[in-house]
């Protein structure tokens, strides 16, 4: 036998192997995967997405950086709930988380322009609420560094009774 003859032989020989291994062996069973829990969403989040869906320049999406909204913009809103998809409490809740936290007090500046639900100026930011929305973000800071301070803080350990039993022997 020549070369060729013993390559196409060995060729053939491997292609039957793997023909029969392929038809003997059982089908590969998948593992059952463990369910996956449904992520639970915050309903603040919740209100939020629809505002920030149909009033992009109101509820600018993150890392933009968020406007002052006008005085009375859940009133505004309010005529929109149909629209939203969302209840009034729902609205009301992701309006005053929106208007919360650092991102919204840091847009506070004095003079700075109110938008309406359309990017629309409608007013501008006044030095009181500039200074209220400045002592917010700090009161803020504060409330963190403390928080932060007792998670890393160790526990302190228990207090035992000091009763000690003395016998005479």
């Amino acid at each position: 036998m020549g070369f060729e003859q013993l390559a196409e032989l060995r060729d053939r020989l491997r292609a039957e192997k793997q023909q029969t291994k392929a038809e003997s062996a059982p089908p590969r069973k998948r593992k059952p995967s463990a369910p996956v829990k449904p992520r639970e969403v915050d309903p603040a989040v919740a209100a939020i997405w629809p505002l920030q869906k149909h009033f992009p320049l109101a509820f600018p999406v993150n890392p933009a950086p968020k406007v002052p909204l006008k005085e009375g913009i859940f009133k505004d809103a309010e005529q929109h709930l149909e629209l939203l998809g969302i209840t009034r409490e729902q609205l009301k809740l992701g309006i005053s988380t929106w208007c919360r936290g650092n991102r919204y007090w840091a847009s506070m500046v004095e003079d700075a322009p109110r938008l309406d639900l359309n990017g629309q100026p409608a007013g501008t930011v006044t030095a009181a609420q500039a200074l209220h929305a400045k002592q917010q973000a700090s009161r803020q800071r504060s409330q963190d560094r403390r928080n932060r301070a007792k998670s890393k803080a160790p526990a302190a350990a228990p207090v035992a009774d000091a009763a000690v039993e003395q016998t005479a022997d």
